[in-house]
């Protein structure tokens, strides 16, 4: 197992350049990870320059950037809105090859009043394999997330309820499109997270470990110190001998104690839960 970080309370000072991503890279190798995860919201631009730069001050600083954090909305009513969708992940997945990253986060899309179930489902599964032999190509890997609501999104995420996200899955099976499988977000929908875990286990390539104050409300808080099951979550994986990436998703604005206190919780229960000793 490797261990990295998605620093979401860190998004608003990200946004605004109050720090930068290589202030991201310098705390989370105080925070003695393997890996930093970077949303391409927080990207200056696409330049090869810039971007081997930021592969350099990542690795300069013992770090990789593990995963490349995107907001594919392939719901669109549009059918040229999709194909732009379809033609940005191309560009975003050039962009991870470019910072060494293992993964792109993909999302299915938000849930639109004004499109109905089955057209949502056949958009996502559409986009979201649209791009894989290039991902392949460029020796990155996609992974769908059981996902909330994206930055700067109106809506929540159509994978919401939990039998429409299985649905993707189910019909993506054998693409080679992998899961990036979200301790809290299947919970804050009300639904039982260790079933959905049991069902797409064979294919999560990584883990966000999340949590939220109650069920049925998407409240972050410390991992932890909410009501998300993780080491039952972690006894499951450790039991299928899953060895992959585990990325804390830091988003209870608490300030570099959640980082701490969040990430020891996750390196903890991963040992407690007898997983794949850490690399």
């Amino acid at each position: 197992m490797k261990m990295s970080c998605l620093p979401v309370s860190l998004y608003a000072e990200l946004s605004v350049g109050a720090i930068t991503l290589d202030d991201w890279f310098r705390f989370a190798a105080e925070l003695g990870l393997d890996g930093a995860d970077v949303s391409v919201a927080h990207l200056a631009n696409h330049s090869p320059a810039y971007l081997a730069g930021l592969r350099a001050e990542a690795e300069g600083r013992g770090l990789r950037i593990a995963m490349l954090v995107t907001y594919t909305d392939f719901t669109q009513p549009d059918a040229g809105e999709r194909a732009r969708q379809i033609a940005m992940l191309r560009a975003q997945i050039e962009v991870a090859a470019a910072l060494g990253a293992s993964f792109v986060r993909v999302t299915a899309g938000q849930a639109r009043t004004d499109v109905t179930r089955r057209d949502g489902i056949a958009w996502a599964v559409d986009g979201l394999t649209a791009c894989l032999d290039a991902a392949a190509d460029a020796g990155v890997t996609l992974a769908y997330e059981n996902h909330t609501r994206g930055y700067g999104w109106t809506q929540n995420d159509c994978s919401q309820p939990a039998d429409i996200f299985l649905e993707i899955v189910r019909r993506t099976e054998g693409s080679g499109l992998r899961i990036l499988f979200d301790t809290a977000n299947t919970l804050a929908h009300g639904d039982d997270p260790l079933d959905v875990l049991a069902r797409v286990l064979p294919r999560i390539a990584v883990v966000h470990v999340n949590d939220i104050l109650r069920s049925g409300y998407f409240e972050p808080v410390i991992a932890g110190t909410g009501v998300a099951p993780i080491s039952a979550m972690f006894e499951m994986l450790a039991e299928a001998a899953w060895d992959g990436w585990v990325s804390v998703e830091e988003a209870s604005k608490q300030g570099k104690t959640g980082f701490r206190q969040g990430i020891a919780f996750a390196e903890q229960a991963w040992r407690d839960a007898g997983g794949v000793p850490r690399a």
